[in-house]
């Protein structure tokens, strides 16, 4: 075995070389992410995909004596309720149409039904389904029940407003690889001081374990944000802190404005793309900024269809539903970098060369026309 040299050892690499990243610095990315979600609430990043947070808050606000009234719009909502029952909460699951969004008013009638509930889940907007859900009249029902408000934000922010203070959200999770373009391996969570003390009268919320906000709360929040509780994860950090500096170079408002486009060219251009296929989520209203899921011709599986517009280029971020949906439904990733007229553009154009192969007649140039309208 050739021994190592000195001067192998000595080869720099700008991604392995790097500094520790310091509790300064963190603090000052949580600072940044704070002003992202314009929130006066504190904002624990996370070393984990969002997942981690997601978990660990429901972990650590529900227990016995909970009633949780868990809505229903895709998986992560289904998932929530799972969580909470291992937890030992009583749950109460409001589930609508996948095609749909629930509403302030279906919020109102289960608290009507079930004066108990004090834990309220909901995702913002289910990417994997497509829809998204009115949080601002949801929040507000919420408040005047005076339930406890967790938020799933992970796919939206970027792509549409996520507001915890103005919306009265006690625990708002994040993430940055979808809408904000950013990496998959760190995630945030925002935290109410109404949240922090139903964590601190739960004696079954984790402490000492990775899943714990706890933790973070009395050994980095309360501390001042002076020492860290491990080695942070620096490439996901700085890569984190990376695509927060994108966002605000580009301005929120514009990144918002660029998903809400790719969202209504991907939804007119599949229309008068033809062939049978149609919007998944019936409402324009209801279909989040984030993705497009689209219904696929009777007899066309689903899977099938992607597996050949992927053909011509694997790059395309056209996904086939999840399970049950694996045959019925195929997914336009339009968000980060993938929110442009050329992405949406390109879907739609190996979209259609593929219904074409199944020998469906479709208007690729109609869908053209109506992609670069709609964006316009």
């Amino acid at each position: 075995m050739e021994p190592v040299s000195e001067e192998s050892i000595a080869v720099t690499h700008p991604f392995l070389d790097l500094a520790p990243l310091s509790a300064a610095h963190f603090a000052s990315i949580e600072d940044r992410v704070a002003r992202l979600l314009a929130t006066e609430q504190d904002v624990v990043i996370m070393q984990g995909e969002a997942l981690l947070p997601l978990e660990g808050a429901i972990r650590a606000a529900a227990g016995p004596g909970t009633t949780a009234l868990n809505v229903i719009t895709g998986p992560y909502g289904q998932t929530f309720g799972n969580w909470l029952r291992d937890c030992g909460a009583t749950v109460i699951d409001l589930a609508v149409p996948f095609h749909t969004a629930v509403t302030a008013a279906r919020i109102r009638e289960a608290f009507a039904a079930h004066p108990e509930i004090d834990f309220v889940s909901l995702v913002h907007a289910e990417a994997a389904t497509g829809n998204t859900n009115p949080v601002a009249e949801i929040g507000a029902a919420v408040r005047e029940h005076g339930a406890l408000f967790y938020l799933d934000a992970v796919a939206s922010i970027g792509a549409e407003p996520v507001l915890p203070d103005a919306w009265g959200v006690d625990l708002c999770v994040i993430g940055a690889q979808k809408a904000m373009g950013g990496p998959a391996g760190v995630s945030a969570v925002s935290v109410s001081e109404r949240a922090w003390a139903r964590m601190a009268a739960n004696p079954a919320a984790p402490r000492r374990s990775y899943l714990s906000l706890l933790d973070w709360k009395e050994r980095w929040v309360d501390g001042g944000r002076k020492a860290l509780l491990h080695a942070p994860a620096q490439l996901e950090m700085l890569a984190l802190e990376a695509c927060v500096e994108r966002i605000e170079a580009e301005g929120l408002e514009a990144v918002m404005a660029r998903h809400a486009s790719a969202a209504a060219a991907t939804r007119a251009g599949a229309v008068a793309l033809g062939g049978g296929l149609e919007p998944y989520v019936h409402e324009a209203a209801d279909a989040a900024p984030v993705a497009t899921t689209l219904r696929t011709p009777a007899g066309i599986d689903a899977s099938e269809l992607v597996a050949k517009a992927l053909a011509s280029d694997p790059v395309l971020p056209l996904v086939a539903g999840g399970g049950a949906l694996a045959r019925e439904m195929v997914r336009v990733n339009h968000y980060g970098p993938g929110a442009t007229r050329g992405v949406v553009q390109s879907c739609l154009g190996a979209l259609g060369a593929a219904l074409a192969e199944f020998g469906v007649p479709v208007d690729l140039e109609g869908a053209r026309r109506a992609v670069a309208e709609a964006w316009a």
